[in-house]
C-alpha cells in the first residue's frame, strides 16, 4: 500500500451567509478576523479561506481595502495557505466578486461551479429579530435569487487571475458542477490537480445524506480519476459529520464559521479553530495526520507565499 497524503485542513472563517445576531463569535472586524485565522492554523488549519466584512454593522464586503485591513498582517504572522474568496455573496456582480483574487493574487481562489438556487432564508424562522436591517433583507432576498456562476462567468474569473499563478479551489454544490469542470478540463482552460470542495447542505444544492457524499465520490473518481484532490464542507450541523466520513474515504476537510457555528450538538463555537481541533481529532483518530502548510502547498502545487500582491 502507498502511504496516504496527509489531510488538508481548510478553514472558512467568516463568509458571507452568517450574520452578526446569529453568533457573538462570527469575527466581523480586521481584528477578529486575524484572531480567528490565527487561532484556527495553530489548531491544525493550513489554509485560510477568507472573506471581509463592513466592521460597522458585519455586512459582506469585496472591496480591494477592505481585504487589505487583515492579509497583510496574516501574511507576516503565519505560513498557512490564503485563499480569497471570488464568490463574495449571491448579490454582488460578478466584477465585484472577482476583483481581490484578481488584484492580490492568492496562491488560491475559490471558483463556483455553476449557478444555483441558494436559499437561506429559512433561516429567518429561527431569529425573531436581528442587529442590523440588512441581515433580514439579506436572508429574505434569497428566495428570488440565482447565485450567477453561467459559463461565461467561470471563463471570465478564469482569464481575470490566468496570469496571477493563483490556483483553485473548485466549489462543488451539485453533481453537475463536477461535469462543469470536466468541461473546462476537456477545453484545457483548468490544469490538474484540481482541488475539489464538495459543498452540502445549502439549500439549492446536493444534501448531507451518506449516500449524497458517496455520489459526489464516485462521480469524481469517474471523472477526474488520480487528477483531482477532494476536500468537502458540510454546512451547519452537518459538518463534523459529514468530515468524519470523508475523511475515512479520503477526503480533505474544511470547517469554520463560514460553514457551520456549532461545535457539537446545540452549542455553538466560540472561534474557527475549535472546529479545527475537533476536525483534526476526528482525522487523527483515523490513523492520519493533518498536513502542514508546506504539504499543501506541494500537494496542490501552489506558487508559494511570496508571489502573492498583499
Amino acid at each position: 500500500m502507498t502511504e496516504r497524503s496527509p489531510v488538508i485542513i481548510t478553514c472558512a472563517v467568516t463568509g458571507g451567509i452568517h450574520t452578526p445576531t446569529m453568533s457573538p463569535f462570527l469575527p466581523i472586524t480586521p481584528e477578529e478576523i486575524i484572531t480567528d485565522s490565527l487561532g484556527a492554523v495553530e489548531a491544525g488549519a493550513s489554509i485560510l479561506h477568507l472573506h471581509a466584512r463592513n466592521p460597522q454593522d458585519g455586512r459582506p464586503d469585496q472591496t480591494i481595502e477592505a481585504f487589505m485591513r487583515f492579509l497583510p498582517q496574516l501574511k507576516q504572522s503565519t505560513d498557512a495557505v490564503i485563499n480569497i474568496t471570488s464568490g463574495g455573496s449571491p448579490h454582488m456582480k460578478l466584477e465585484e466578486r472577482v476583483l481581490p483574487a484578481a488584484r492580490l493574487k492568492p496562491e488560491v481562489a475559490s471558483l463556483n461551479m455553476g449557478s444555483m438556487n441558494f436559499g437561506l432564508f429559512p433561516l429567518l424562522e429561527k431569529y425573531p429579530e436581528f442587529k442590523f436591517e440588512w441581515e433580514r433583507q439579506h436572508l429574505e432576498a434569497t428566495r428570488d435569487v440565482v447565485f450567477r456562476n453561467t459559463f461565461k462567468d467561470i471563463e471570465y474569473i478564469l482569464d481575470t487571475c490566468g496570469d496571477n499563478g493563483t490556483r483553485f479551489e473548485f466549489e462543488c454544490y451539485d453533481i453537475s458542477h463536477l461535469y462543469n469542470l470536466s468541461h473546462f478540463a476537456e477545453r484545457g482552460l483548468v490544469k490538474p490537480p484540481f482541488f475539489v470542495q464538495s459543498v452540502f447542505g445549502i439549500l439549492g444544492g446536493i444534501g448531507t445524506h451518506p449516500e449524497d457524499v458517496a455520489h459526489m465520490k464516485r462521480t469524481a473518481d469517474r471523472l477526474f480519476g488520480a487528477d483531482y484532490r477532494w476536500s468537502v464542507l458540510g454546512a451547519g450541523a452537518s459538518q463534523l459529520r459529514i468530515a468524519a466520513q470523508a475523511a475515512a474515504m479520503g477526503a480533505n476537510v474544511r470547517v469554520g464559521l463560514e460553514d457551520s457555528l456549532w461545535a457539537g450538538r446545540g452549542r455553538k463555537a466560540e472561534s474557527s479553530g475549535e472546529q479545527v481541533r475537533l476536525a483534526r481529532m476526528i482525522i487523527e483518530g483515523l490513523g492520519l495526520r493533518i498536513a502542514t502548510p508546506e504539504e499543501a502547498r506541494q500537494i496542490l502545487h501552489l506558487k508559494g507565499g511570496a508571489d502573492v500582491a498583499f
